[in-house]
């Protein structure tokens, strides 16, 4: 929205030049989405408070887990409005609102986010019913593959991209999948916002990771709607997939912005609300900026908590046994004598070691 108002005014003041840089909405993008977070944090939570909108943690799926959680119970939860709030309207006012790659992603973030918010809450009223907790998991998948076969419509029949599956590592490797695209993008989409989701059990664990993954999409971005960048990395030109770099600054200043709060002993939860959509946004841009395989390296705690409890499922249903004390595996590492700070920390350095890693992948090919 700025960019429109102010942007026009450099032909009368010089100083309103510098809006057309990606670069400088990118980080006013990010510090407004901070702002408006840590501000409406503190209403936000005592509101929830008052509505009595608290976790729950339950004894029977863990005892041993309780006894280490037990002190959570009641702490506010559905804190993704916050972050909803945050990102949506920095990106509104700091991104070119028009362009088609920014519509759709913050369609995603809302859309799964109001999923998210609907599991939330059908957690929260059934409570003293008869025991079912959140949506259907076949209608969560369901909502959530119609936001990823939005976006895989929209490539494939968009003119100015397509179903290429661009390799790390080669320049000239890329893989036509043609219609199998479309499958494949609501997989990269769905996955991604599940496993986001799985993650978020520990105070600021999937908060912290988030951020680090959106700085690296907000890099990736950049040099994929660079000419110059792109040309000379050897990677994938799209010039409107640049301006997702204001959107993934968004999230990263959000995301820090309710970490304020969110890290130990954790004031609110994301809950749902948040986890699902973040996870969507970011596989969405994965796929916008045709980095899907490297988000398996740049998102690689997700990739691995999700990995955790499937390995646990197939383990306990054929043999009976189960690889791991708890699934998720940051529970796992709690059972084991980890202290939950201990446990958050070391993944947010080996998120911070998979970044970097990320970086490195454009370079070499």
């Amino acid at each position: 929205m700025l960019y429109y108002l102010l942007y026009p005014l450099r032909e009368y003041f010089f100083v309103f030049n510098v809006f057309r840089y990606i670069t400088f909405r990118a980080a006013f993008a990010g510090v407004t989405a901070f702002l408006i977070t840590v501000i409406f944090a503190p209403p936000v939570i005592k509101r929830l408070q008052a509505l009595k909108i608290g976790e729950s943690i339950r004894r029977e799926h863990c005892p041993g887990l309780y006894d280490l959680h037990k002190t959570k119970e009641g702490t506010p939860t559905m804190g993704g409005i916050l972050i909803l709030l945050g990102i949506g309207l920095s990106t509104v006012l700091w991104a070119d609102i028009k362009n088609s790659f920014v519509l759709l992603a913050l369609m995603v973030l809302l859309w799964l986010g109001g999923i998210g918010f609907l599991d939330d809450y059908k957690k929260l009223t059934s409570r003293s019913k008869s025991g079912r907790r959140g949506l259907n998991k076949r209608t969560k998948l369901l909502t959530q593959a119609v936001a990823g076969f939005i976006i895989a419509l929209f490539l494939y029949i968009n003119p100015a991209t397509s179903s290429m599956l661009e390799m790390p590592f080669f320049k000239e490797l890329a893989i036509n999948m043609g219609i199998f695209y479309i499958p494949f993008v609501i997989l990269v989409i769905t996955a991604s916002s599940n496993a986001v989701n799985l993650t978020d059990g520990l105070d600021g664990l999937a908060t912290g990771c988030i951020v680090l993954t959106a700085v690296a999409f907000a890099g990736m971005s950049y040099v994929t709607g660079h000419a110059q960048f792109a040309s000379y990395l050897g990677i994938y030109h799209l010039p409107a997939a640049g301006e997702l770099t204001v959107f993934c600054a968004a999230i990263a200043g959000a995301g820090l912005g309710f970490l304020w709060y969110n890290s130990y002993p954790a004031s609110i939860f994301m809950g749902d609300t948040g986890a699902l959509a973040l996870g969507g946004a970011i596989g969405t841009v994965a796929v916008f900026v045709k980095k899907e395989i490297i988000l398996l390296l740049v998102g690689g705690i997700f990739v691995v908590e999700a990995l955790s409890v499937l390995l646990q499922i197939i383990s306990f249903r054929s043999t009976g046994k189960r690889i791991f004390k708890i699934a998720p595996l940051h529970h796992h590492f709690e059972m084991c004598g980890w202290a939950e700070p201990k446990v958050t920390v070391r993944f947010w350095i080996i998120a911070i070691i998979l970044m970097l890693l990320s970086f490195a992948t454009l370079k070499l090919r």
